[in-house]
């Protein structure tokens, strides 16, 4: 049945991307230089008064017109690569088809005007900054007075002005919105891509810290239940229900670190490493001062509370772990987890401790870990936070002895 679930699963999948494949291809892309060539038919009336000779010295009008078409054919194409339309190169060709204009529109007039618009055009596409609007309306004023000049209809020069304006602010505007959506596309995909492998990151991260503790615990247990076994049956089996409770649990912060909800509770934690440690024979001493800390800080300190312990009971061969909470200031928080094992000597932190300091430096605190001052291993984490009950203040030390495995933090001890 399962099968069969995952069989389907796969290929609604599949069809939902071959979909989406689709939608793809079939949307529009962005505009390119091609896009902008059909816009010289405007000048057939020109090219129409040059075939039937009624333009005085065709040659001068022939070599203007070719020049403008190629310099707008060149403008056009390098206006869709950024450096070259930046370039000082392109506002030279562009300053020569404005001369071009010019000299075509003072000396012929009529249809010849019509270029106008499309040097306003090619302005639209070169010029996307503060100069664009300064350039549209001298172009654009310059058409108006030249047709004005010539004393056909009164309309005609607001009509050209107007038209060569608009031809250029439209396609800048057409051109800048559709690389803002092409900007989008891709700041969307890369933000995309960024969750993917933050997810992966706290995927991993959390799984290291679950199961490295958890493995841990199951084996200093196992190996405290063999040693019990020939000389105390109810010891030993009171450690194999522990490991069938620590596997439990597991397996329940498994499936939440997969949902992306677990968090580590400080006051669990703490328990969890009283157990921990007197099963591998450490002794631990729990000490918690202030008050109630708020779940978020409480859950980092969690994590460093299971990571520490975890290294300890796996490296250190300590006798003795002590684990020190101080909530008395305001304003922040600090553990202390120190040991009398043979510290860290050479070895560089592991990925565990890598990840703590992140998490901790993301909400502000601090994790700092090395040799003790005398021997062992000490660590110190510190995080700014705000108490949950600022007028409730707790201030217990519990120094529990050896054989004390699942009691209270706060000094109530528990079954070995």
């Amino acid at each position: 049945m399962h099968a069969k679930l995952d069989l389907l699963r796969r290929r609604c999948g599949n069809r939902a991307r071959r979909r989406k494949d689709i939608r793809d291809r079939k949307r529009p892309g962005p505009p390119n230089a091609f896009t902008l060539l059909p816009w010289l038919l405007l000048g057939l009336g020109s090219f129409s008064n040059l075939i039937g000779g009624e333009a005085p010295n065709p040659w001068i009008g022939g070599a203007g017109l070719l020049a403008f078409n190629s310099l707008y054919i060149s403008v056009t194409f390098r206006a869709f690569h950024k450096e070259r339309r930046q370039s000082r190169t392109t506002l030279w060709l562009l300053g020569a088809m404005a001369a071009i204009t010019y000299g075509l529109a003072l000396g012929y007039g009529g249809s010849w005007l019509l270029y106008f618009p499309l040097l306003s055009l090619a302005v639209g596409t070169t010029l996307r900054d503060r100069r664009l609007g300064f350039t549209l309306m001298v172009i654009s004023g310059s058409a108006g007075y030249i047709s004005g000049s010539e004393g056909h209809s009164p309309w005609d020069p607001w009509t050209l002005g107007y038209g060569t304006f608009i031809s250029g602010a439209v396609t800048a505007a057409i051109l800048t919105l559709s690389e803002t959506v092409m900007e989008l596309r891709s700041t969307r995909q890369e933000l995309a891509r960024s969750a993917v492998e933050k997810e992966r990151l706290r995927f991993s991260r959390d799984l290291h810290d679950l199961l490295g503790h958890t493995l841990s615990v199951i084996v200093v247990k196992s190996e405290a239940a063999r040693r019990l076994a020939p000389r105390d049956i109810d010891a030993a089996l009171s450690q194999i229900s522990d490991i069938e409770t620590v596997g439990r649990q597991a397996l329940t912060e498994i499936r939440e670190a997969v949902t992306g909800y677990r968090d580590a509770s400080l006051a669990g934690e703490l328990d969890s490493a009283r157990s921990a440690l007197t099963a591998a024979g450490i002794e631990p001493v729990v000490r918690q001062s202030g008050p109630p800390l708020e779940p978020q800080s409480a859950s980092l300190l969690g994590w460093v509370v299971r990571e520490a312990v975890t290294n300890a009971v796996r490296h250190s061969g300590a006798t003795r772990c002590e684990i020190t909470v101080d909530g008395e200031k305001p304003e922040r928080v600090r553990l202390v987890i120190s040991d009398n094992g043979r510290g860290v000597g050479s070895t560089p932190p592991g990925s565990g401790l890598k990840g703590l300091t992140e998490r901790l430096a993301a909400a502000g605190g601090s994790l700092q870990a090395g040799p003790g001052q005398r021997s062992g291993f000490r660590l110190v984490a510190e995080l700014p936070v705000e108490t949950t009950a600022p007028d409730a203040a707790q201030d217990t030390a519990t120094d529990a002895a050896p054989g004390a495995a699942h009691g209270a933090v706060h000094g109530t001890p528990g079954p070995s």
